[in-house]
């Protein structure tokens, strides 16, 4: 997250409340939206581990 309360976290470790928050009040307006859109719809399917597993599988450069 680029700002805020939880800059420098990873979009998929922010609260779900967070992203349940920007949802219902709307996303940002760009690449930072579509990204946040992303999480909440990965989160609302439980799917977030899946990106959790690469993020591990693959290390930082």
């Amino acid at each position: 997250m680029p700002f805020g309360k939880y800059e420098g976290y990873f979009l998929i470790d922010l609260p779900e409340h967070y992203i349940v928050w920007y949802h219902s009040k709307g996303f940002p307006k760009g690449q930072l939206g579509e990204q946040l859109q992303l999480v909440y719809e990965l989160k609302l399917n439980g799917l977030e581990e899946l990106v959790r597993n690469i993020r591990r599988n693959f290390p930082k450069p």
